[in-house]
């Protein structure tokens, strides 16, 4: 894959090291690596090389090196690069056998450094008669080539420096290197060189925040040496960095001392001590990398800073509400069928593992969604939801994984937190989970199985403590079978299954679920005088036979629209058939099997004149508008485009 580089960073520069066979494989790849790195190919070797690179290096800079055989390893002990060396894979030997043996059945094999167990297996079983032999340097190469040549060795399959000395005694020399192994090298090789750029960025950019802090940090290495400070350390021990650089930090300020922490690699936090007749506040810590101890860290505060900021937080700082309004009590029903779906939601909450929510548009997802974290342990923490439909697929990513900063054109300075780690120590609601792309599909995968995120352009993951809860429309596990959803993924998510009813199977709660919102409504439309309960039980009964395909979200609409529409005044009279066919046409379509489109139009008709009552209403503001219908401005914007 290659990796572009922009005007402001210069490009990965590659050398590679290689003769005659090798250098020919070297030139035919160079030029597809042309929008990934700057390859320079180099023909000498050993010390030459180590002095023509250490040249190139000082001149026009070298992130690594790719070499081959006794030539790549002398270069690995005298170079302070990555050099990266070609491997002989299964498929170069059999190759290069095979080419052999149309020269002659008299045939030896020469590596670099031991042969490879597999090959003298290999050997034995097949009975091949290969001579094989190895070398580690120019003169053991030179020696081996002439012993071959005195047991009359026809033809020699070697690298490139073997294969060289093999034909200048006139013998015939098979390379054995292929196009595929020299090509993973440089893939290796621009990876490594890759990743070196970064974690140099990473250094810098860590010492200009340093530099940045108020604070004094001061990092020691195992011996107590001085190794980088920021300028506040520099005030609080009274000399400049060029001087402290390098001296133990106790002969330095003996206060400040780093010697137990180091001796015996326990943190002491946030300590108050004079230094220099000023007061401080310090911590120390070890520091830990990839489980070895390797140092410690010294971080001084200005207590005086301290309280201000105690007094700014508590001036200003306000209780963070909570994120979610749903609990599993407010799924309205008696039905067997919910009752069946709460119960089980209610052990879901307990347990740690991932739930999968199926059910149609409308039946209040999300809802139970809600009500499962606000019954866990984690009702406390945050509770993130994101519908993987509504995002495009680029969006999507950076959206659940964040990215850092630089990661690509019009990423926010300082990158951005994923909904991942927004969500950490809570829950994360997957709406729409069947329509997440593949590509993102085992990213999410990785998230569920080793608990931690990475970032778009990020080299080191971030642990998360995440409980999923997954949800969708659609059947995954024939998506699964069809190639559209993975189904390592489907199992993952498959772990606490709950199934929500569509309101067709549950009528016999209509009449609850059609008070419950009538309520909830006249809360939100601020009537104070609601529509009395002619009209609504005028729908429930006339729904008896209605399909219900919108489920609970088409009947809120529906009862909503009704107590826009039903004059208040008529509290005594009884709704006409005329009245709810007028309200309410869905319902009057020709049965449950009634064609789509018609039931469609008819939805869409009555919707219209609803959202142009509420337009009304609202005397022409879409963002009243808009809040009163429970939709967003560009939904409501959306609808009434739609209807011309």
């Amino acid at each position: 894959m290659s990796i572009p580089h922009t005007p402001h960073t210069p490009p990965l520069r590659i050398v590679a090291v290689g003769f005659h066979g090798l250098r020919t494989l070297l030139e035919e790849l160079a030029p597809h690596y042309h929008a990934a790195a700057e390859i320079r190919i180099l023909d000498k070797a050993y010390g030459d090389a180590v002095a023509e690179i250490t040249a190139m290096r000082k001149d026009v800079g070298i992130d690594a090196v790719v070499a081959a055989g006794s030539n790549g390893g002398f270069l690995r002990q005298h170079l302070d690069l990555p050099v990266i060396l070609v491997k002989v894979g299964g498929f170069d030997v059999m190759h290069a056998l095979t080419k052999a043996s149309r020269h002659s059945r008299r045939i030896a094999l020469v590596t670099y450094g031991a042969v490879p167990p597999e090959i003298k297996h290999f050997n034995e079983f097949f009975s091949l008669a290969l001579e094989l032999r190895t070398y580690r340097g120019e003169q053991e190469a030179e020696i081996c080539v002439q012993e071959l040549r005195n047991m009359a060795i026809d033809v020699v399959v070697a690298p490139g420096l073997v294969v060289d000395l093999a034909r200048a005694y006139g013998l015939e020399g098979v390379l054995l290197y292929s196009q595929g192994s020299v090509r993973e090298a440089m893939d290796d090789a621009i990876e490594v060189a890759r990743i070196a750029r970064l974690e140099s960025a990473k250094r810098e950019r860590l010492n200009i925040i340093l530099g940045k802090l108020k604070d004094g940090v001061v990092a020691v290495d195992l011996d107590e040496r001085i190794e980088t400070l920021n300028p506040p350390m520099e005030r609080i021990l009274g000399q400049p960095a060029e001087r402290l650089l390098g001296q133990r930090l106790s002969a330095v300020c003996a206060e400040l001392s780093l010697r137990n922490t180091l001796r015996y690699a326990q943190n002491e936090v946030e300590q108050v001590q004079q230094v220099n007749g000023k007061a401080v506040v310090a911590t120390r810590m070890s520091i830990v990398e990839q489980g070895k101890h390797t140092g410690a860290v010294l971080i001084c505060q200005d207590p005086v800073a301290i309280q201000r900021l105690d007094r700014h937080l508590r001036a200003r700082v306000l209780p963070r509400p909570t994120p979610t309004k749903y609990e599993l009590s407010h799924i309205i029903g008696q039905s067997a069928s919910i009752a069946r779906a709460k119960a089980r939601a209610v052990t879901c909450a307990q347990s740690q593992a991932t739930v999968l929510i199926i059910g149609e548009s409308g039946t209040g997802k999300e809802l139970l969604a809600q009500g499962i974290h606000n019954a866990s342990p984690r009702r406390a923490q945050p509770f993130v939801a994101i519908n993987c439909a509504a995002f495009p697929e680029a969006l999507l990513e950076s959206e659940l994984f964040g990215y850092v900063e630089g990661a690509f054109t019009g990423s926010s300075r300082g990158g951005k937190i994923g909904l991942f780690e927004a969500a950490h120590t809570g829950s994360i609601f997957l709406d729409e989970i069947g329509e997440m792309p593949l590509s993102l599909q085992t990213r999410l995968l990785r998230v569920l199985q080793e608990k931690e995120v990475l970032r778009i352009g990020a080299t080191e993951p971030t642990p998360v403590d995440v409980r999923v809860i997954a949800a969708t429309h659609r059947d995954l596990g024939a998506r699964a079978l069809a190639g559209e959803f993975r189904s390592d993924l489907y199992y993952r998510l498959n772990i606490l299954l709950i199934a929500l009813p569509p309101l067709r199977e549950r009528r016999e709660d209509l009449p609850l679920l059609a008070m419950h919102l009538k309520e909830k409504i006249a809360q939100r439309l601020n009537q104070k005088n609601p529509a009395d309960n002619t009209i609504i039980d005028a729908i429930a009964e006339a729904a008896k036979h209605y399909s219900w395909p919108g489920n609970v979200r088409e009947l809120e609409n529906l009862i909503e629209r009704a107590m826009v529409f039903h004059d208040p005044q008529l509290r005594e009279h009884h709704v006409t058939l005329a009245e709810l066919k007028d309200i309410a046409p869905e319902l009057f379509v020709d049965g449950p099997h009634a064609p789509e489109a018609r039931l469609r139009d008819s939805r869409d008709d009555a919707e219209l004149r609803h959202i142009c009552a509420v337009l009304q209403d609202c005397q022409g503001d879409r963002a009243r508008a808009a809040a009163r219908l429970n939709i967003s401005r560009s939904t409501l914007w959306r609808k009434l485009k739609r209807a011309g």
